[in-house]
């Protein structure tokens, strides 16, 4: 499965070609798993609040409006802290031709979302995949800059035990702890902190035939 939480089924004679598409959701995972697969202990995630780059998004996400659309909703909520114009889901998507039916059918790739944000930014934006553990801690700690926005793909099945790809914001890395914070832009899971190495576990993973890997923007 591509990118997000959501597929979609052929239903009848419609739009696309003559197919009308009616999404649904992937089996969910439960409050508890989510609270018991992940770190959200107040001092912790107090601490991740005052990282330099999570302090920029006034302890606020934006969530996304429905299950396909993590991707456009991290773009917006990256871009509202380093003060681009578009920082909403609709003014991300809006001349770029993706997710018109109000659903991103079957997710954005990594690749995809990259062309959303370069449409709409004069910043430099990059897609870094098949990256080893040790760039990828390297990356972690460059993830504290003001000047960097990092974005995440990564499949949820890894660290929640259900669920497939998703796109979230990272608000940057309690180095000492070695744990890195995830503002989740899916309201049911809520920012978040987890290790290092679970995080990479579950980034370094196939999104059908290409790696998911982190998109930057600076």
């Amino acid at each position: 499965m591509k990118r997000g939480p959501f597929f979609a089924i052929a239903a009848g004679v419609g739009l696309l070609g003559g197919t009308a598409y009616f999404a649904i959701g992937w089996p969910g995972v439960s409050p508890e798993t989510i609270q018991s697969a992940v770190t959200r202990s107040p001092e912790l995630i107090d601490r991740a609040w005052q990282l330099p780059v999570a302090a920029t998004f006034g302890k606020d996400v934006t969530w996304q409006s429905n299950g396909s659309r993590c991707g456009p909703a991290s773009i917006a909520n990256a871009f509202r802290s380093i003060g681009e114009e578009e920082t909403t889901e609709a003014e991300v998507l809006e001349g770029t031709g993706k997710c018109w039916t109000g659903f991103c059918i079957m997710g954005l790739t990594l690749d995809e979302l990259a062309e959303v944000a370069r449409t709409k930014t004069g910043r430099k934006v990059s897609v870094l995949r098949d990256l080893t553990a040790e760039e990828f801690r390297g990356h972690m700690k460059q993830s504290n800059d003001p000047g960097r926005r990092y974005i995440v793909n990564f499949t949820r099945e890894k660290i929640f035990g259900a669920g497939v790809g998703h796109h979230s914001p990272i608000g940057g890395y309690l180095e000492a702890d070695d744990m890195v914070f995830i503002l989740d832009v899916n309201e049911d899971y809520k920012p978040w902190l987890i290790e290092r190495e679970r995080l990479f576990s579950a980034m370094d993973t196939f999104d059908g035939d290409t790696k998911r890997g982190l998109l930057l923007i600076e």
